[in-house]
């Protein structure tokens, strides 16, 4: 029987900060649209902090915690890739290139020899 490494969110406050930051970015939305008479600024205004707000909340959240902790992880993976040279860049980019005008003509040419021979030598459609 295989392990599973899927996590939940377990302690009840944990729950609480998510229920609290979904119901943020609710409620800038709708605060958002209510504030439509009294302008662009107090709009977006409230919108924006209620998104901030609720990015804070999920970041002290066990979730936003471990979100962080998987991009810091993932940040230095990225940091341990050897990137090819420009030259070497280059090369595979016009390899790719060629292949595709390559396989494009093939494809081209195997669709029009199959027209030609059921069109006009088998079923004789075209004279």
């Amino acid at each position: 029987m295989a392990s599973s490494d899927v996590q939940t969110v377990s302690s009840g406050a944990d729950k609480a900060k998510l229920a609290l930051a979904v119901a943020l970015v609710v409620g800038g939305f709708v605060a958002f649209y209510l504030l439509a008479g009294r302008g662009a600024l107090a709009q977006w205004g409230a919108l924006v902090a209620a998104l901030v707000v609720a990015v804070v909340v999920f970041a002290v959240s066990e979730s936003g915690k471990q979100l962080i902790a998987f991009g810091r992880d993932s940040w230095k993976e990225v940091k341990k890739v050897v990137w090819p040279a420009r030259k070497e860049a280059i090369q595979m980019t016009a390899y790719v290139f060629v292949f595709v005008v390559v396989m494009a003509l093939f494809l081209w040419l195997t669709d029009k020899t199959l027209e030609w021979v059921f069109y006009d030598l088998i079923l004789g459609w075209r004279n």
